[in-house]
């Protein structure tokens, strides 16, 4: 199958503690979480306010990536029930050890060049990138949901009332697959996200999500958690694609933000460095 569209998979492991808990979840010397972007009132105090999250490597980040919130954003515009107030990039931390990773600085700061001026309500959160280990995306979410509904106290309301923000963890088709394997994602992770949270999907062109839906249990559970939208117009872009275009000194304007891009070149990224040869055949939305 390829890498999911947020390379946001779990790697279980002799140290996860089970759903929402974490030995490493120590905020960073100097972090702060970014709220700079976020809608501060509603447009109709009756919905629920609502965040999206995307966790992924973003080595580097490229203009699928962006257009997946713009399309989670489409679907939200006159939701019944939900109204989008703000949208987070998590990277993975340099501990997901996957080859082709830039480290983690340059990857906040490709996310950040990214989204500082082309978005109203885009924002980076450097949390998970700047753990010392590798983050479950359990946690991850969990960590948005101390931030915006302990900490900031929800959003608050023109009567004075304060609101629980909702989170939606946006992936893709793939990530929504690989939910099916036991070896990759915990069941007790599936029931902590979808049950407690939720999941926005960006289904790819040709694959159908309701249909994988039905034949797993906890997500078919969850049913009513999972919002669908389908890409109608198909984009393969990939980091992947990405890197090897740099390796081999082929052109990458257009494939990602032109800030991206000379970020990618000062810094001479993804130049010389080899990366599986799975990496060259890949169509995956990584």
């Amino acid at each position: 199958m390829g890498e999911p569209i947020t390379d946001g998979i779990q790697r279980r492991s002799s140290e996860d503690n089970g759903a929402g808990t974490s030995t490493h979840g120590t905020p960073p010397p100097g972090y702060s979480f970014p709220t700079n972007k976020l809608a501060k009132t509603m447009q109709d105090s009756t919905k629920i306010p609502l965040v999206l999250v995307a966790c992924g490597s973003y080595s580097p980040v490229t203009y699928l990536h962006l257009r997946m919130f713009e399309m989670a954003a489409d679907y939200f515009n006159g939701h019944q029930k939900y109204e989008l107030i703000g949208g987070y990039f998590s990277p993975v931390s340099d501990y997901y050890q996957k080859e082709g990773l830039a480290p983690a600085h340059h990857r906040v700061q490709m996310c950040e060049l990214a989204t500082e001026t082309s978005s109203t309500w885009l924002m980076v959160d450097s949390w998970e990138a700047l753990q010392h280990s590798y983050q479950r995306t359990a946690v991850v979410i969990d960590h948005f949901d101390d931030e915006l509904n302990n900490n900031m106290g929800g959003l608050t309301l023109p009567d004075g009332s304060t609101r629980k923000i909702q989170i939606l963890l946006l992936a893709g088709g793939d990530l929504i697959e690989s939910m099916g394997r036991k070896d990759v994602w915990a069941s007790e992770d599936l029931h902590h996200i979808l049950g407690q949270f939720g999941c926005m999907v960006i289904e790819r062109t040709g694959s159908d999500v309701w249909e994988f839906l039905l034949s797993h249990d906890i997500l078919y559970e969850y049913k009513e958690n999972i919002h669908v939208v389908k890409q109608v117009i198909y984009n393969d872009i990939s980091s992947t694609k990405v890197r090897l275009f740099v390796k081999r000194k082929m052109s990458i304007k257009y494939l990602v933000p032109d800030a991206v891009m000379r970020y990618i070149f000062d810094n001479s990224l993804y130049a010389t460095k080899l990366t599986r040869k799975r990496d060259y055949v890949s169509f995956a939305f990584d």
